[in-house]
């Protein structure tokens, strides 16, 4: 018997149902081959979608990724002295400028003289930026470099450590820093006879150490 004599003997009742059968089965097909299919990604609005090839997970909202770290050069240290609130050795970046060496230093004392110094100047490894106070005859300077013997083996006053004072004919520890201390509160010494003020320096060991010295 063919299909078509097969379904001519069928009831009325008998054709519905299989025509309900036959709508869900194609439904459950369907049904079931949309679930089958990839999903799209969504993607926020303002963000840049990832390249092809690229994984989506590289592209980090907010970051541009074409943007790179750039590298620092080594650090410049300088020795801040004179007329400042905090003076000593500060640690700088490549670009720093003499303003920011004092400013490290935490600022200008009331009475410095900036006029003298060249703010706008870059600093430069080894470098000492020494604040002057006003009136004093003393030059402010940036020493490049600067020690506080020369090569003849004179020391200058403005810029020894205290280790380079301790070489000097009668003056220990304590004298070496008292200098220090004296140049850091009142700035630069203008002459060798300044040192006179130093507590501890009479006239005899201005006059020992005289040729030893110089500013």
């Amino acid at each position: 018997m063919s299909i078509k004599e097969r379904l001519e003997s069928l009831s009325r009742g008998e054709l519905v149902g299989l025509v309900v059968v036959v709508v869900v089965t194609m439904a459950g097909a369907g049904f079931w081959y949309v679930r089958s299919l990839p999903k799209p990604v969504t993607i926020a609005a303002g963000v840049p979608a990832p390249p092809a090839g690229a994984s989506a997970a590289a592209v980090v909202p907010g970051v541009d990724p074409s943007a790179a770290v750039l590298p620092t050069g080594p650090p410049i240290i300088v020795d801040v002295t004179g007329w400042v609130h905090q003076p000593g050795v500060y640690e700088f970046l490549e670009g720093d400028r003499v303003i920011d060496a004092v400013e490290r230093a935490g600022g200008a004392r009331n009475g410095a003289d900036l006029t003298v110094l060249n703010l706008a100047a870059p600093l430069t490894d080894g470098t000492q930026v020494i604040v002057p106070k006003q009136g004093a005859a003393g030059p402010a300077a940036v020493v490049p470099g600067a020690t506080g013997t020369s090569s003849a083996g004179i020391i200058n006053i403005n810029t020894a450590s205290v280790t380079e004072f301790e070489t000097l004919s009668g003056i220990g520890e304590v004298l070496a820093g008292a200098i220090v201390d004296y140049r850091t509160e009142n700035g630069p010494f203008a002459s060798v006879d300044d040192l006179e003020s130093v507590s501890g320096i009479g006239p005899a060991t201005l006059e020992e150490i005289r040729d030893q010295v110089t500013v």
